[in-house]
């Protein structure tokens, strides 16, 4: 069984972690993880949810995306949120709430075989962890 925490600190707005992923970037990375599942586990994937310091803005669209996957139902990741959920965030938090995808960024993910970007800040901080 693959074990996975999914917390959203890695996202371009989070104040600690500056990884610089967008909404898009997560969801790839809940695919990614959810392939390395039935690669190596026949599929048996235990997830859950973790931190985030965006309640509004981050972390809903992450885990809609995260068991969206998990349901074998992945969203797109272009669509826009629901309209009830952005009249009732509006109501319960004043907040209001994204209508689609953040920056527009890409889930794509570097072929690390081919090296790494010394420039590049999120290759900076994975050579700097390892």
């Amino acid at each position: 069984m693959l074990v996975s925490q999914h917390g959203c600190d890695t996202h371009w707005s989070d104040p600690l972690a500056n990884l610089e992923l967008t909404i898009d970037g997560q969801r790839a990375a809940h695919a990614a993880i959810h392939q390395l599942a039935h690669e190596t586990a026949g599929g048996r994937w235990l997830l859950s949810g973790g931190g985030g310091y965006q309640p509004v803005q981050v972390v809903p669209r992450s885990w809609a995306h995260l068991l969206a996957e998990a349901a074998g139902q992945p969203a797109d990741p272009a669509a826009a949120t629901p309209v009830r959920w952005r009249e009732q965030v509006r109501q319960v938090t004043g907040q209001a709430a994204p209508g689609a995808d953040d920056r527009g960024g890409s889930g794509t993910f570097s072929d690390f075989s081919l090296g790494w970007d010394p420039a590049e800040p999120v290759d900076q901080a994975i050579m700097s962890a390892s």
